[in-house]
């Protein structure tokens, strides 16, 4: 049934029609395993990864020609540097020159030097066993940005670091595709001329970006604003990262450099904004269809066939680039934490390699069958980056807490305990100590503590949904206790424990929404508020005044608000989220 529905669907292609069944398959598969490997928390690159190898060649067989799709694909990644471009402000890369000169050269130069060794202890020749290695070293820029992206470090130090290495590696992948000409049989006799003149060409690329961005990008979307066709701005949005994409090929660099390029040359652009909105649908759609490429390029028959260098070569090859990544972050003064995880990234083959190994098969370094392989080898470690990242966040050792300058709870001893030191316990303590009362400060944050201290507040080190530590904290000899943690399942075991342990030391609580309120009037608090009830009551008052409501009436409706809404509590108490619906003003009616 499948063969005769794909059949049906390839007729309809070469006779011109459009071929919507693989256009379907595709979403399908995304639609289908990405959600159930994000639900097992194995993450959205593994998804997409699994499903193309479900519905490629040696899956369902709904695609016999991967490559196709990776090179349409490829443009998720274009997208991508261009919107991490956007990011990245000209001033902002200049301050990243040291790490990405620095740092990433560091990197990419030892890691070559070490990868050669695997082709070489395997009984291969030196020049195939240098363009084998250094093809490893070239990360997989899509699978890391994708992975920093769900784990929110793109804006951390250590994102940073990372996409300074990634910067360097692309930039290489010029001066390695020359080297792999020059090293070719025959290579030597090309004239100093030519690579001189080839040299030229990419720094020109450049260069007219450079001043097309500079001089005619920020014109160009202010003529096209005025015309109020939002679809001619998303068209001229994609023109601008093909366009610069396609130049940079031009002159022999990376697609991706150029789009990246764009993007740095456009953030300042007062379109900055309205840009990223219209590229990022592209970006996530073609992305994932990147990967799902790569999925389905993994060649069984390939592994099958040569399953002993390519089982000693994933292993060899992964774990000696981790070496070296770790080994250059700890001696550029990386914490262990940083080091390690930086190298569990990083340590795949990336998509660069596909270049870097067909050119070579093209100029005879390597043959058919070292290239089939090493593109298996190169397939196989990007598929096992989100597994080994699984392990790093479950297995690895947890940083080490430094408790320089902050003191642990130890008999402590005041009229109230408040604990949470955070954005709402910092503002609760302010009218207590000014009305002289004494305050026993506890926090599981040490740094935060350190900061307080800054600021004249002595804050003690302690968790205190622990019982040991309220008795520690002195909770039993307190007046009042005071639970606004920023954690919510935190503030409810404080309620559970003190009430439990302490019932005659009244309770308050901080909520962090509706529902949580109730979950703590169940516990036993004495009084809760919601963190946002009173911005928010604040924030309605001033809507109305603005609209130029007179104030007496103002005033009116705000204490009939909040009338209502503590009716609305007191009735959900009793009869669960919904009981009180009656009482909300909803505007459904006056819309209809």
């Amino acid at each position: 049934m499948v063969g005769e529905v794909l059949e049906q669907a390839h007729d309809a292609g070469a006779h011109g029609g459009p071929d919507f069944v693989a256009v379907v398959v595709l979403l399908a598969a995304a639609v289908l395993a990405v959600p159930l490997f994000r639900r097992l928390g194995l993450g959205s690159v593994l998804g997409y990864l699994a499903a193309g190898l479900a519905i490629g060649p040696f899956g369902l067989g709904f695609f016999h020609d991967p490559q196709a799709i990776i090179h349409v694909a490829e443009l998720g990644v274009v997208l991508f540097l261009f919107i991490i471009g956007l990011e990245m402000q000209p001033a902002r890369l200049w301050s990243m020159r040291g790490e990405i000169f620095g740092l990433g050269l560091l990197q990419v130069t030892l890691a070559i030097a070490t990868l050669v060794w695997v082709g070489l202890a395997l009984g291969y020749p030196a020049v195939p066993s240098f363009v084998a290695g250094t093809g490893f070293v070239l990360t997989s820029t899509a699978i890391v940005m994708q992975m920093l992206t769900e784990r929110n470090q793109m804006a951390l130090p250590m994102g940073r670091r990372i996409m300074a290495i990634l910067l360097l590696e692309d930039l290489a992948i010029v001066p390695l595709l020359a080297l792999v000409a020059f090293l070719a049989p025959g290579g030597a006799e090309a004239t100093a001329t030519d690579r001189l003149r080839s040299v030229g060409v990419g720094l020109a690329a450049i260069a007219a970006l450079v001043v097309a961005g500079r001089y005619l990008l920020d014109p160009m979307f202010r003529l096209l604003a005025r015309s109020g066709a939002r679809e001619v701005m998303t068209a001229a949005a994609l023109l601008i990262v093909l366009g610069a994409a396609v130049l940079m090929q031009a002159g022999g660099l990376s697609m991706a450099m150029g789009a990246f390029l764009a993007g740095v040359l456009l953030s300042e652009s007062s379109f900055r904004h309205q840009l990223e909105a219209d590229i990022e649908p592209f970006r996530g759609l073609l992305l994932g269809l990147f990967f799902l490429g790569v999925g389905m390029a993994l060649d069984l028959d390939t592994i099958a066939a040569n399953w002993t260098v390519i089982a000693i070569s994933v292993p060899a090859y992964v774990l000696l680039k981790m070496g070296v990544i770790y080994g250059v972050a700890r001696v550029l003064r990386a914490s262990k934490a940083e080091a390690l995880e930086r190298a569990v990234l990083m340590a795949q083959g990336g998509e660069f390699a596909f270049v870097l190994y067909a050119t070579a098969t093209q100029f005879g370094i390597l043959t058919a069958e070292w290239n089939a392989n090493l593109t298996a080898i190169i397939i196989c470690s990007m598929a096992l980056t989100p597994l080994m990242v699984l392990l790093h966040d479950r297995y690895a050792p947890k940083k080490a807490v430094s408790m320089d300058g902050v003191d642990e709870v130890k008999d402590l001893s005041a009229s109230v305990l408040l604990i949470g030191f955070g954005r709402m316990g910092q503002i609760i303590s302010q009218p207590l100590l000014a009305r002289g009362h004494s305050l026993s400060m506890i926090d599981t944050d040490a740094q935060s503590i350190r900061d307080a201290a800054r600021f004249g507040f002595k804050v003690w080190y302690g968790d205190g949904a622990r019982l040991d530590i309220l008795h520690a904290a002195g909770a039993g000899s307190a007046s009042l206790i005071i639970a606004a943690p920023n954690d919510r399942a935190a503030v409810t075991k404080i309620v559970e424990l003190a009430k439990h342990e302490f019932p005659l030391v009244p309770v308050l609580a901080r909520a962090f929404d509706r529902e949580h309120a109730l979950e703590l009037v169940r516990a036993g608090a004495d009084f809760q508020m919601r963190e946002t009830l009173e911005s928010a009551f604040a924030m309605g008052r001033e809507a109305l005044l603005t609209l130029g409501e007179d104030p007496a009436i103002v005033e009116e409706v705000m204490t009939s608000f909040r009338s209502r809404d503590l009716e609305r509590f007191e009735m959900e108490c009793v009869g669960g989220q919904f009981a009180g619906r009656d009482l909300l003003i909803g505007n459904r009616k006056t819309q209809e």
